[in-house]
Order: C-alpha cells, then structure tokens, then sequence
C-alpha cells in the first residue's frame, strides 16, 4: 500500500517533448523527415502535440532533439520568409495557419536541448533539466496522438491540480494478450472512475504476471523531484535510462497515481497506428468519404 501524503498543488508549467528518437520503424521516409513531422493527412504528429500543450495552459515547451533533426526547430519556429512569399501569392489562409501553428515568441516559450546518445526515455527527460519552469513537468510523446473532446494533458492537469499524487501516469485498458508491449500500473485496490493510486509499475509483464490491464502510455506529470531520481538512475532495460525505474523511486515519497484519460489514442510509433489514425481523420472530412467507400470495395494490391 502506497503511504504517501496528498501532494499540495502545484502549478504544471513546462512540457518536456522527447523528440531525438530516429524513427527507424518508418524508414526510409524518416531519413531525412523526422518522425514527429509525420503528417496525419496535412497535420504533423508534433503539431498535434504542440497544440494539446497550448490548451492544456503550458507556459514552456522543451524540444529534447538530436544534432540530426535541425527540421524539428525549423517546424516550430515562425518561418516568415515562407509566409511573406505565400501571402505575396494570395494563399493567406495557410500564411494564417502557418503563423498560427508555430511558437509565438511574444507569448510562448520554446527551448531546444540535444540528447545525441539514444540513452533511454528518462535520459531524455534529465536532458532537459536546466530548462524547466519551477514546480511538477509534464512530458509528451508525440508518437502517442490522443485525440478527444478535452485535451489528455488538461484533463490530466485538472485531475493532478486536486493534489491526489506527485507523479501522474496516463493510462489505457489494453488485452491481457498486449499488456507486455507496456508498462503496466499496479493499482492499491480496485480500478475505479478517472484516477486511481498505485504502488508501483511494471515493465512489459508476462499476460500472466500482469498487476493489471492499466497500461501506461505517453502522457506524464511528474513531481520535480524526478530530476533527482532520475540523476541516481542505474541503466535498466536495454541499457537504457527508464523513466518508470526513477518514477517507482519517488513512489513512497510523492506518490503515484494512474489517470485514465477520456480521448481516444492512436500509436502512432506503428506504421499501422498511424493509417489507423490517418483513417479516422479522413473519415470526418466529406471530401474523402467517397474515396475511403470506393477503397474499401477494391481488391488489396501488390507491395
């Protein structure tokens, strides 16, 4: 049983994007096209990631990147010269848009660190340290694109401001048969409502060994204590530094809860998640429902 006190709120004020991974599972297109700017028809992954941090009331973004993807500061960043010459051909609409999209530099904030050693998740997380915002971080995988009718980091937000834990996790039921492609919450009692506190994760159980079917997918808030654990973090699996080892540190001392979001996630890190994604995004549009009837009763053709 986790004995920790109720953490007193905090304001979440910076959102920490692990973007350095190079995307391997899409190659070749990702050899000279970031992951992250994959699009879901015109949209990039990041963008959608970028905007759900807006509406969550994120202050600070910190791009955690690799020497290699210079395309990634290119994309946030306002590209004026780019604008001036759409606007000066009558395209004001995607000049608006594109305007719209990047980091406001008046009203936002966006800072850039390099993780140039793939070292895991958590080192990711540690890399960005000199420039968070005082109080808890939230961190984002964009490869996960949660879409709803309230943003997963502000509903996470609204839930972890009641001060229920230090760390918050976002979670899904997954199949027994898929809970060891997670990380899995160990809840204290029975899996209930919205929030529910734990005693720990798992990483990647067995189907039979699984604490729950709760899995644990890309959205964080963490206590700023997890810069500590995080600094003291032998390598786990793969050699790598795993942010779940230095969560499961700080449990006894801040607590840990699973949030279970309402939106609907796409892992969008599988070439399959992102046609599912891609799909659903086609499908609301009427200008591609007649294609996606006319697909659907086409013969599969050759790879």
């Amino acid at each position: 049983m986790n004995t920790s006190s109720p953490k007193v709120s905090q304001k979440v004020r910076t959102a920490i994007f692990p973007v350095a991974g190079l995307g391997t599972r899409f190659l070749p297109a990702t050899k000279a096209t970031p992951k992250e700017l994959l699009p879901v028809l015109d949209k990039p992954l990041l963008q959608f990631a970028m905007d759900e941090a807006r509406d969550a009331g994120i202050e600070r973004m910190i791009f955690v990147s690799h020497p290699s993807k210079s395309a990634i500061e290119r994309y946030v960043h306002h590209d004026e010269e780019l604008c001036d010459a759409l606007r000066s051909k009558g395209k004001h609409g995607i000049a608006d848009r594109l305007g719209k999209d990047a980091i406001d530099p008046v009203a936002e904030q966006a800072h850039f660190v390099m993780q140039p050693t793939p070292l895991g998740l958590g080192h990711a997380v540690l890399c960005a340290v000199d420039e968070v915002l005082p109080g808890p971080v939230a961190v984002i995988l964009p490869d996960d694109l949660i879409v709803g009718q309230k943003g997963c980091l502000r509903e996470m937000i609204e839930a972890y401001e009641t001060g229920v834990a230090g760390h918050m996790v976002a979670t899904m039921e997954v199949s027994r048969d898929e809970v060891s492609a997670y990380g899995v919450l160990d809840p204290d009692g029975d899996v209930e409502g919205q929030c529910m506190t734990a005693r720990g994760m798992v990483e990647k159980p067995e189907a039979d060994a699984a604490p729950s079917l709760q899995a644990v997918v890309g959205r964080y808030i963490l206590d700023a204590s997890i810069f500590d654990d995080l600094r003291q973090q032998d390598p786990g699996l793969g050699g790598e530094i795993q942010l779940t080892d230095a969560i499961a540190k700080g449990i006894e001392r801040v607590g840990l809860c699973g949030f279970r979001f309402s939106g609907q996630r796409f892992d969008c890190g599988s070439k399959a998640g992102m046609l599912r994604a891609t799909l659903a995004f086609a499908g609301r549009h009427d200008e591609f429902r007649s294609i996606l009837e006319d697909h659907a009763s086409l013969p599969l053709a050759a790879e």
